[in-house]
């Protein structure tokens, strides 16, 4: 796929270009700059850098990758945290730009990024993690490159706290109810102490058996004011629809539905496979196949780069025989950003490495 966000080592990494978060100083830092230096061959690597000498914050420049599963380092001068208001953020953003400025120059097909700034110079992960997104996501909007963000593992990506509280309650408040409707039935409502909590879940029960779906759920109660059940792929298609239309619209395949949307859209091929994070050869392939029958990462993706509403999203997954499982965290999630409007497919593959799930998008289906 064109981004995605990887668990590894980053000195192991196999790309045209490595990104060193450098010194500014031709010599050996710490952090991601020590590790570098190491598997490269320091002396080499030195040598290389002091006849480049000094680069200013924000800059890159580019060595030879010596022993390193690369052809080439791209040098980049992170910005040291103060308190932000140094222009911390801009340069930081420059960082990425440049770096991935120098990738293309030098025809580079595949760029590794650590999460720069966010170690040894203290920049907020977070907000690290945002810029990276930002910059990344502009750029393969307009260029065709492989683009990896390495990081050792889950913790060192830091989401916001707002919105991992939320993603949290969104899973949890799913996953209790859903619990308790499985769990007591129709049996909770003999137990007098758990009256409330009966007529709760049969409201909800019968929300679900309506297949009504939680855009026309007008009865907000005291369990959320905001969380929608988990709805069936199934019910969609005929919502708001007559029959005739039903009927006309049934032997759509995926890939008939998913071209048929892209029209209605207004935007072209290169722009839906690019937001969708896919592969420009699979792209072609689908668009080739009226039999295609896509991976659930790419599906999604498709559903988020259109920017589908869920019915539109679940109505599109079922050509494929594709659903939804409220016991799905994967399925929560993506959920989540849509019910929420948040269609950065980016930020969304963040959250999904974050919760060990995996990432949308594809380069192979």
């Amino acid at each position: 796929m064109p981004f995605q966000i990887i668990r590894n080592d980053i000195t192991k990494v196999k790309a045209d270009a490595i990104v060193n978060t450098a010194n500014p100083k031709p010599v050996v830092g710490g952090g991601t700059d020590s590790a570098i230096y190491a598997a490269a061959g320091e002396k080499k690597l030195l040598a290389e850098r002091m006849k480049i000498g000094d680069i200013p914050q924000g800059h890159s420049v580019s060595t030879k990758a010596f022993a390193l599963k690369a052809k080439y380092i791209l040098h980049t001068v992170g910005p040291v945290w103060v308190d932000g208001n140094h222009g911390e953020r801009e340069t930081l953003r420059f960082c990425y730009r440049n770096a991935l400025a120098l990738a293309s120059q030098l025809r580079c097909k595949s760029v590794a990024f650590p999460l720069m700034a966010s170690g040894v110079n203290g920049f907020p992960k977070d907000e690290a993690l945002e810029i990276a997104l930002s910059e990344i996501g502009s750029f393969l909007l307009t260029h065709e490159m492989k683009v990896l963000l390495v990081v050792f593992d889950s913790r060192a990506l830091q989401l916001s706290e707002q919105l991992v509280g939320e993603i949290d309650r969104y899973i949890d408040e799913h996953t209790v109810r859903d619990l308790g409707i499985a769990e007591y039935g129709e049996e909770i409502r003999e137990n007098r102490h758990h009256a409330e909590t009966a007529r709760r879940i049969e409201r909800e029960r019968r929300m679900r058996l309506n297949s009504v779906g939680f855009a026309a759920r007008e009865e907000r109660d005291e369990f959320s004011s905001d969380m929608a059940p988990m709805p069936s792929a199934a019910s969609f298609p005929v919502m708001g629809k007559s029959l005739e239309e039903v009927l006309g619209e049934a032997g759509e395949t995926f890939q008939q539905r998913l071209f048929r949307l892209i029209d209605e859209s207004g935007m072209d091929d290169v722009t839906v496979y690019k937001k969708a994070n896919i592969d420009r050869k699979v792209f072609s392939r689908i668009r080739c196949r009226e039999d295609y029958r896509p991976q659930k990462k790419t599906a999604v993706a498709f559903a988020i780069a259109l920017r589908l509403d869920l019915p539109t999203t679940l109505d599109l997954l079922s050509r494929a025989e594709i659903a939804f499982s409220p016991s799905s965290k994967f399925d929560l999630i993506v959920s989540y950003f849509i019910t929420h409007g948040n269609y950065d497919i980016h930020e969304l593959n963040a959250v999904l490495f974050k919760y060990g799930q995996e990432t949308i998008g594809t380069q192979y289906d």
